[in-house]
């Protein structure tokens, strides 16, 4: 009896209340966006509406009996769980159906399930485990690429199943390292990957390499602190690109942009070598690096993006960069989800008002698009609510995260942490049109078993490893 009450006492109650209001929130949200006029009754459990309730309560449930359980068995069973979600990940790709090009659903009798939601459980704990354990250091390249190995593996497998918005999930992990002591420099080379990724798409090689060498300046200072080189760097691309516009102008055909670019590229490339063999000092092979990832990073994204990605992939982001338009087809769902939510005004049309929703404009209203129907019921103000509801619901994780004593329980904590945050930021940045449609949920909100589960679970687990921060076995 005192365990129980020692539980109660430490709970985490304020993460706990937002909880319940947001997942009730959810479920009259889930309600008004599959509203029908003939079966008006919340409690009908043939409809959406009453199977979240369950599902609701299932979850519940299953948040009393992960707060009954030992604290360390989450550490004990890190590694084995996620052999065995890995497992089934694969297993799914084989008997999984297809729905909508993707075989990652497992249906069970009449319900489905998807492994992939339970994997971003599994792999936080063991990513926790693993960096948790004594002499863990991310700096020796061991303990680094078996690190990179826990976060990539689903990330590949669930891209087989042709889930490529659910693999993108898992990238959040490297926040997670990054709090742990990861080089900042990686998050800024990731920032320039995804700009070099869009301009790729969006305008060429040339632009992308022109980019690299301007880039290239900074770099210069910040590896080798030399300004001498900074100088001679920067007069002879100005001449490179003088000279050859000038033979441009002449004579159009002799030389592309394209080939300027890689010119410029290549002589850059060239004198840092030349100076690393003049001053001894490998530094200047660092930005030689940089241009050497550059090119294979256009080179892997344009080969990536015409035939790893689905053609509706492309599509999608192709609407999103202004590449193509198509409010009939891909674009018909963001033009749809936007309208409803610009139709809301301040303070909405009120609670089961929508017109938009109801007349079921807005594909996938209750799932990935559940925002739209807060949106244009409740208006900017509704939205407000909710995203600063969501803000508070982070920064509180992260909070509790920060107070932990043990590796194991903060690390597990920033990561549940990333995964809200990335649905948050993903599900309602595609909704406006800011971000291509990758069918990611929000948390809590989106009409689904599994994700409310996994959510739940990832909560849970945390808030339990909470009332136990003061015990160094935790882990």
């Amino acid at each position: 009896m005192r365990r129980e009450q020692s539980i109660l006492r430490e709970l985490d109650w304020t993460t706990v209340i937002v909880w319940l209001i947001m997942i009730f929130i959810g479920w009259l949200t889930v309600y008004a966006a599959c509203y029908d006029y003939e079966h008006p009754d919340l409690f009908d459990f043939s409809r959406r509406q009453g199977q979240q309730f369950i599902w609701m309560g299932v979850s519940s449930l299953l948040a009393i009996f992960i707060l009954a359980i030992d604290t360390r068995f989450f550490g004990n069973i890190a590694y084995l769980f996620y052999a065995l979600m890995m497992g089934l990940l694969v297993v799914t790709i084989f008997v999984a159906p297809d729905v909508k090009g993707s075989h990652s659903w497992i249906q069970m009798g009449g319900f489905r399930f998807q492994p992939a939601e339970l994997a971003k459980y599994a792999t936080a704990l063991c990513l926790a485990k693993f960096m948790s354990t004594y002499g863990y250091n991310m700096k020796r390249p061991r303990d680094f690429i078996i690190t990179a190995l826990i976060i990539g593996l689903p990330m590949l497998i669930i891209v087989a199943q042709q889930e490529t918005g659910s693999a993108l999930v898992f990238v959040v992990f490297i926040l997670v390292l990054f709090r742990e002591g990861l080089n900042g420099d990686i998050l800024i080379y990731g920032a320039l990957a995804i700009l070099f990724f869009v301009l790729q798409l969006m305008f060429g090689y040339s632009v992308v390499f022109t980019a690299a060498v301007i880039i290239g300046l900074p770099l210069i200072i910040h590896y080798t602190r030399d300004a001498s080189l900074f100088k001679i760097y920067a007069l002879m691309n100005i001449a490179i690109w003088a000279i050859c516009l000038i033979v441009r102008l002449i004579k159009a055909e002799l030389l592309s942009y394209t080939v300027i670019s890689i010119i410029s590229l290549g002589a850059s490339a060239l004198l840092l070598i030349v100076f690393s063999f003049i001053r001894r000092n490998k530094a200047y092979l660092a930005v030689v690096l940089f241009f050497i990832g550059t090119a294979g990073l256009c080179c892997g994204a344009d080969y990536a993006f015409n035939n790893v990605l689905q053609p509706h992939q492309q599509i999608r982001i192709k609407v999103v960069l202004g590449l193509e338009d198509d409010p009939q087809g891909a674009g018909y769902n963001v033009r749809q989800a936007r309208i409803a939510i610009g139709s809301g005004g301040f303070f909405g049309k009120g609670f089961l008002n929508g017109t938009q929703t109801k007349l079921n404009y807005v594909p996938e209203q209750d799932t990935d698009f559940i925002f739209c129907t807060i949106g244009e019921e409740q208006g900017f103000f509704g939205c407000t609510i909710v995203v600063l509801l969501y803000v508070f619901f982070i920064c509180r994780i992260i909070l509790l995260a920060e107070r932990q004593r043990t590796p194991f329980s903060r690390i597990y904590g920033y990561s549940v942490a990333c995964i809200f945050f990335f649905h948050f930021c993903i599900n309602i940045g595609m909704v406006i049109g800011l971000l291509p449609v990758i069918g990611i949920p929000l948390p809590f909100f989106s009409y689904g078993g599994s994700s409310m589960l996994a959510f739940t679970i990832l909560l849970f687990t945390f808030l339990k490893l909470d009332t136990h921060r003061t015990d160094y076995m935790a882990a």
